[in-house]
């Protein structure tokens, strides 16, 4: 409304509306229908910016959500609520930067990871189901009709979030898992030229919907152009990664760093 110059009498003139409607929608008194949020555009002149508006304003309260509210019951909720998702997803793109993604998780490394978090954020220490859980969940990757694309930062092998023995069971999994038809794993060297920076970790579940993790938050992303930018990126740290033969060399030697 400002970038067009409008004021709010003269926007709800060209929607049709009383004044005080649209001011109650600027103020967030009202929430805006889809029908409203496309109004808004046209009479703005931003009818290209619609349909993310609109994909923001259905999720809004589930697109930012803090960690310590999510995990105020413990952690084994959250993983048996996102079961639907991970069945129902086709095609899973998984950019990791600090921790293995979830779905390749063993116990041992799921356990040492839940723990540090639960002590780090002070919430209930379910860790034992939550780690049942998040197994339980993981088995679409072996089970059903799911690809995955998954990318690795090189220094995910390094971080130690469990002890020795786990760390090497975990990267022997890794080098197991990686040989499934269903599963295309890319590691990025950590001296690889970049054309993408490091990012947070982020899934992407088909095309509707990006899950970007923070210290504080998971941010669930549904605006087509959002969900565009971060599969772009995907696809940009795509080419820097390393498959096959040199990205199990990258493994066996962080499998020999464990000691």
């Amino acid at each position: 409304m400002k970038d067009a110059g409008l004021s709010g009498h003269e926007l709800a003139a060209r929607c049709g509306w009383h004044k005080s409607k649209s001011s109650r929608i600027a103020r967030g008194k009202t929430p805006p229908s889809d029908a409203d949020i496309r109004a808004w555009c046209v009479a703005c002149g931003s009818e290209d910016q619609a349909a993310d508006i609109i994909a923001a304003s259905r999720n809004a309260e589930s697109m930012y959500v803090e960690w310590k509210q999510i995990h105020r019951d413990g952690m084994r909720r959250i993983h048996e609520r996102t079961v639907p998702l991970y069945q129902r997803t086709r095609s899973f793109r998984v950019y990791a930067s600090n921790v293995m993604p979830g779905m390749l998780q063993t116990v041992g490394y799921a356990t040492g990871l839940l723990k540090t978090i639960a002590a780090f954020q002070g919430t209930p220490d379910d860790v034992a189901d939550a780690v049942r859980a998040r197994i339980d969940r993981s088995r679409v990757i072996r089970e059903g009709d799911h690809r995955f694309g998954l990318l690795l930062e090189e220094t995910v092998l390094y971080y130690r979030v469990s002890d020795d023995a786990a760390m090497a069971e975990q990267l022997e999994h890794l080098l197991t898992i990686m040989g499934q038809p269903n599963v295309s794993l890319g590691i990025i060297p950590a001296r690889a030229h970049r054309t993408v920076w490091p990012l947070e970790a982020f899934y992407a579940f088909d095309d509707q919907q990006v899950a970007v993790e923070t210290l504080t938050a998971e941010i669930n992303l549904t605006a087509p152009g959002e969900i565009r930018t971060y599969l772009r990126a995907f696809s940009e740290l795509s080419q820097t990664a390393v498959r096959g033969a040199p990205a199990r060399a990258l493994i066996a030697k962080a499998l020999d760093a464990v000691g």
